[in-house]
């Protein structure tokens, strides 16, 4: 299994805003990826910033490369994040899980 980490920030007063687009539109497209796994998305206010973290489990590299695309290891974004992130990641962080 490979976990696959992204991190993100946006402004607290989106805090919650941002949440429900996860929730709406980003899960459920990794959900609906044959080979997800399952995933962990945390999130964390401190002072004005509200940060995030998304890591999402996927039954090998093959199957992320499906979803990524050839550059597996650039970040995906969508067309809504630009009204909330801070900045863009270029990369992700990718993880063999051995124990879980």
């Amino acid at each position: 299994m490979i976990a696959r980490i992204w991190e993100g920030k946006t402004k607290a007063k989106d805090y919650q805003q941002y949440t429900m687009f996860m929730k709406e539109r980003a899960i459920p497209d990794y959900k609906e990826t044959v080979g997800f796994v399952k995933l962990s998305f945390l999130r964390n206010l401190e002072d004005d910033i509200a940060h995030f973290k998304l890591i999402t489990y996927w039954e090998n590299m093959e199957v992320i490369k499906n979803f990524a695309g050839a550059d597996y290891a650039k970040a995906k974004y969508y067309p809504e994040d630009q009204q909330f992130l801070l900045e863009f990641e270029e990369h992700v962080q990718h993880y063999e899980v051995f124990a879980s």
